[in-house]
């Protein structure tokens, strides 16, 4: 099996999609609190801004000391990063490629020939599982397509070797 998924068709950038780096990738999402809780797509931009704003805050109040619980906060998150169970979502990837405006489908083309296709606008409803309690997948494909809902997550579509854009 290869450790990369080309998306590929009706686009203007064919690009390759190499989930083991994902787990560094900051739009990751945390897919064991992601079904249970409400979730409002956020403008990255924006978000950067108030954490900036906070940090620079924090600063001034503080001073450019580096307390204790610094260290404890970034040994929590590398400790989550490597025992969480994570995706991320297929639009990101889809904006990159960027398709034609007269593509209709996209299609996951799977590993024994079997080939699922949806219309291209259902494309922002995708998760590309990536990770199971901080390991890769690798028995059954690189990724796991998932539905945002939450309804596919016992059967996901596995042991995807191409993405088809036509």
């Amino acid at each position: 099996m290869e450790a990369i998924i080309p998306i590929k068709g009706n686009v203007r950038y064919a690009i390759t999609l190499d989930p083991g780096v994902w787990i560094f990738d900051d739009r990751r999402i945390d897919l064991k609190t992601y079904f249970t809780e409400n979730h409002i797509e956020k403008d990255e931009l924006e978000q950067y801004k108030k954490e900036m704003g906070a940090h620079w805050s924090r600063e001034i109040m503080e001073g450019a000391t580096f307390p204790p619980t610094l260290k404890t906060e970034k040994t929590f998150e590398k400790t989550k990063v490597v025992t969480g169970t994570y995706g991320i979502l297929f639009s990101h990837f889809l904006k990159t490629a960027e398709p034609a405006a007269d593509a209709t489908t996209i299609s996951f083309e799977l590993a024994d020939g079997t080939v699922h296709s949806f219309p291209i606008e259902q494309a922002e409803e995708f998760i590309f599982k990536f990770s199971e309690d901080g390991k890769p997948l690798i028995d059954d494909g690189l990724i796991h397509v998932l539905l945002k809902d939450g309804s596919t997550n016992d059967t996901p579509i596995r042991d995807v070797t191409t993405i088809r854009i036509d």
